[in-house]
């Protein structure tokens, strides 16, 4: 059976449109064994999927073929999660830093920009 890597990243769920996942595969923000690939390259059992989400790394490898998109239950039977622990937690730690960002308007109240002021201070 021949798939393509973005027909693949579709099915699996990894990218919510086939043209996501083709452009993810030209930017070369989803790489193929270590290297970049084109979308038209064809799927091979064992090769492993570096998904590059802000700063994080994370690893899929293929473990069987699929001809249509199935639900996320499934998708466990297609690719396996060997993403390493520091990649998760910088993950995690990318999106707390996010929310906290996303609480404020970004901008340092005035008692901040003071204690920031202060602390500037003790390094001059």
């Amino acid at each position: 059976m021949k798939l393509r890597w973005d027909k693949f990243i579709w099915s699996v769920r990894l990218a919510k449109t086939r043209s996501i996942a083709t452009e993810l595969l030209a930017k070369g923000k989803i790489k193929i064994n270590g290297e970049n690939c084109k979308p038209a390259k064809e799927v091979k059992i064992g090769d492993v999927i570096n998904v590059h989400k802000n700063s994080a790394v994370f690893s899929f490898k293929v473990l069987n073929f699929l001809d249509k998109r199935v639900g996320a239950p499934l998708v466990v039977e297609y690719i396996k999660d060997i993403t390493p622990i520091e990649e998760i937690e910088k993950y995690k730690n990318y999106q707390a830093a996010q929310r906290v960002y996303r609480e404020t308007d970004g901008k340092p109240t005035k008692k901040d920009r003071r204690a920031l002021d202060e602390f500037l201070e003790d390094w001059e």
